[in-house]
């Protein structure tokens, strides 16, 4: 897992929690959420989106569960993007308990999106470029 280099700790709340007394499925979902948007602030997308509105649209999310977290608890999710194509991008997330123990994996795929024009737009290569700044380097080639 040292290809994940922006991450996100977290707090579990008491509301994260169903009825059961483990964290609801739902709750995985806005970890991950609070993850892609960190990873967006992380790389400088959300600063260039107030001055082109173009920017981030969530196309899906999936979400693979390893095993139950509990209340009281912190979590750490670890984020990187996973591909880069055309139009869209994947974000890669793990999610660890206390303990350091893959609690879920999730997988999304986002749509670079022209929110005044209603449509999508190519990724820049000045996203590439921030991205790999922040991924170590790594490259990202157009995956069509």
């Amino acid at each position: 897992m040292d290809d994940f280099f922006v991450h996100l700790p977290l707090r579990i709340d008491w509301a994260d929690l169903d009825m059961f007394g483990h964290v609801n499925n739902v709750s995985y979902f806005r970890y991950t959420q609070a993850a892609r948007v960190n990873y967006w602030e992380q790389c400088g997308l959300s600063a260039k989106f107030t001055d082109a509105e173009v920017g981030p649209l969530l196309l899906s999310t999936q979400c693979r569960f390893f095993q139950p977290l509990f209340y009281p608890g912190n979590i750490v999710v670890k984020s990187r993007t996973e591909f880069i194509k055309n139009t869209s991008y994947g974000l890669h997330h793990v999610i660890f308990n206390d303990a350091g123990e893959i609690a879920a994996e999730a997988h999304d795929v986002i749509v670079n999106f022209n929110f005044k024009l209603h449509t999508k737009v190519t990724v820049s290569n000045d996203f590439r470029a921030m991205v790999s700044a922040i991924e170590g380097g790594r490259l990202f080639i157009i995956d069509l």
